[in-house]
C-alpha cells in the first residue's frame, strides 16, 4: 500500500484537524472527549461567542452511531461539523442535517492532511439552552453569578444555578461569558476550586 491510499485514522486526523480549525477560526480553544448527553463529542470548539461540537470520521470508522451522535450534538451546540475521510466524502450529506458543516479530509502526496470545507456550517435550529450551559462546573456558574451582580445561591443546586442564568441575564451578554469561562478553564486548579466551593 503506497502513501497515498492509507487509511487515516482519528489519530492521523486530530492535531492537523486542531491547527486547520484555528487557522479558519481565529480565536479558539479545543476540548477533546466531551460528554454529549448520552454520547461523548470528538471535540468541542470555543469561540469567543459559539460553542462547536465537532465529529470526526476517519476512513476507518462508519456510520453506525452517527444518527445518535447528530441527535445530541444537536442539543448542546450553537453550530456543528463533521469531518470525514475521503471515503465518506460522496455520502456524508446523506447522514447529517443540512445545516451540519463538513469538512473533507485527504491525504496529500506527500503525507500530509489536507482539510477542505465541504460545507460552511449555519445555525443550528435544535440547540437547547438548559443542554448547551450544562457544560460549565460549579465553580464556573459563581462566576458568571457574580459578574451579573445575582446572589451565590450557595445552598441550591447546579441546575437551579443554571435555569436562573438563563432566566436573569440576556443570551447577548450570558453566552460570551459562557465562552470565556470556557477558555480560562484550568483542568489543573479545579479539583481544589471545587473542594473551596464544598467548604
Amino acid at each position: 500500500m503506497n502513501d497515498k491510499s492509507r487509511v487515516l485514522h482519528d489519530k492521523d486526523i486530530r492535531e492537523p484537524l486542531f491547527d486547520f480549525l484555528e487557522d479558519t477560526y481565529g480565536k479558539v480553544r479545543i476540548l477533546e472527549e466531551k460528554r454529549t448527553g448520552s454520547v461523548r463529542a470528538d471535540v468541542v470548539m470555543i469561540t469567543p461567542d459559539l460553542l462547536y461540537g465537532i465529529e470526526i470520521k476517519s476512513d476507518a470508522d462508519t456510520y453506525a452511531r452517527l444518527e445518535k451522535q447528530v441527535k445530541n450534538y444537536n442539543w448542546y451546540y450553537d453550530r456543528n461539523i463533521v469531518a470525514v475521510g475521503s471515503s465518506h466524502a460522496a455520502h456524508i450529506e446523506e447522514h447529517v442535517p443540512e445545516w451540519w458543516g463538513i469538512i473533507t479530509i485527504e491525504e496529500t502526496a506527500d503525507g500530509k492532511v489536507d482539510f477542505y470545507f465541504l460545507r460552511k456550517p449555519g445555525v443550528n435550529p435544535r440547540v437547547k439552552d438548559k443542554r448547551k450551559i450544562t457544560i460549565l462546573w460549579r465553580p464556573e456558574l459563581c462566576r458568571l453569578l457574580a459578574y451579573n451582580k445575582l446572589p451565590k445561591y450557595a445552598q441550591k443546586s447546579k441546575k437551579f444555578v443554571q435555569e436562573k442564568l438563563l432566566e436573569k441575564v440576556a443570551p447577548e451578554v450570558l453566552w460570551p461569558q459562557v465562552c470565556e469561562e470556557l477558555f480560562q478553564r484550568d483542568y489543573n486548579s479545579i479539583a481544589q476550586e471545587i473542594a473551596e466551593y464544598k467548604k
